[in-house]
């Protein structure tokens, strides 16, 4: 798709950005076990910077938490402080805050559950014993055996509510698709409680206006806000469902051709084979 210089003028006038991470603005590298940044994506937070525009690094992993990512692009050479980076564990704590939930069993690593402890709430173990668990959150969680099923199908017959991070089965990786653990979890969930995981992360409407919160912004901002994502069931959809501009990357699992295929009301504002053509609109 060409550039769209109307769609330019908004994104360097917007009131807030929202970027994807993996295939998006940046990939993992095998060879230094870290990330290397996408063309073009050093100079856009640069220039949001300069516009004094507000953005937040939102990936839909859970494996760490938002610091631990921050400093992993970091690395890579991105400007970001540990406030602007989110994950779905971020806009869950808000969630489960503002639902009054204090004790939730998390399938999850230690580091990703930190957004949780920092918002207060009790987090108990996979598999530990234990009574009130109000929630079950599945995460990103490879190290899953079924003593965690049992334990987490209990804790749900008991009453507890399901809640995800994601339940996309896939996400971009230097080598093509990696496997979203908290999809298969939550599928093996579902067909033994016959309870589906409500989803905080993205595309969910929590996790956009966790996002919007976390810049200062309100709900009614969000036609002058900008997400950026390779994936059409996550960024793409999450945008236009909040009514957010959106910006679809071919870098990651989709291309242009399956971008441009979407219903006309699920489809992106724009799609770019990169982000440098960009950057003019934003000097």
């Amino acid at each position: 798709m060409q550039l769209d210089e109307n769609i330019a003028a908004k994104i360097a006038n917007a009131k807030g950005v929202i970027l994807d991470m993996d295939g998006t603005i940046a990939l993992g590298d095998k060879e230094s076990g870290g990330h290397k940044a996408l063309p073009g994506a050093l100079d856009l937070l640069s220039a949001f910077r300069r516009r004094n525009i507000p953005f937040r690094a939102f990936t839909n992993g859970t494996a760490s938490s938002p610091a631990t990512y921050a400093g992993i692009l970091r690395a890579a050479g991105f400007e970001l402080d540990d406030g602007e980076f989110m994950t779905p564990s971020s806009s869950t704590a808000r969630w489960l805050s503002e639902q009054g939930i204090g004790k939730v069993r998390v399938l999850g690593t230690e580091d990703g559950s930190v957004p949780l402890i920092e918002a207060g709430i009790e987090v108990v173990g996979p598999r530990d014993e234990a009574e009130g668990v109000e929630a079950v959150y599945t995460a990103w969680f490879r190290t899953f055996s079924y003593p965690d099923l049992e334990a987490a199908c209990h804790s749900v017959w008991d009453g507890a509510q399901l809640v995800s991070a994601s339940h996309v089965p896939f996400f971009a990786t230097e080598g093509g698709r990696g496997i979203g653990t908290s999809f298969a979890i939550n599928t093996m969930i579902t067909a033994l409680t016959d309870v589906e995981a409500k989803v905080l992360g993205k595309p969910s409407q929590v996790a956009f206006d966790a996002a919007l919160a976390s810049m200062g912004l309100a709900p009614e901002d969000a036609p002058a806000v900008v997400v950026f994502g390779d994936d059409p069931l996550l960024e793409a959809e999450m945008a236009r469902n909040a009514g957010a501009v959106s910006v679809a990357m071919t870098t990651g699992l989709t291309d242009a051709e399956s971008f441009a295929a979407l219903p006309e009301a699920k489809r992106p504002h724009l799609i770019l084979d990169s982000l440098e053509p960009l950057i003019p609109f934003l000097k």
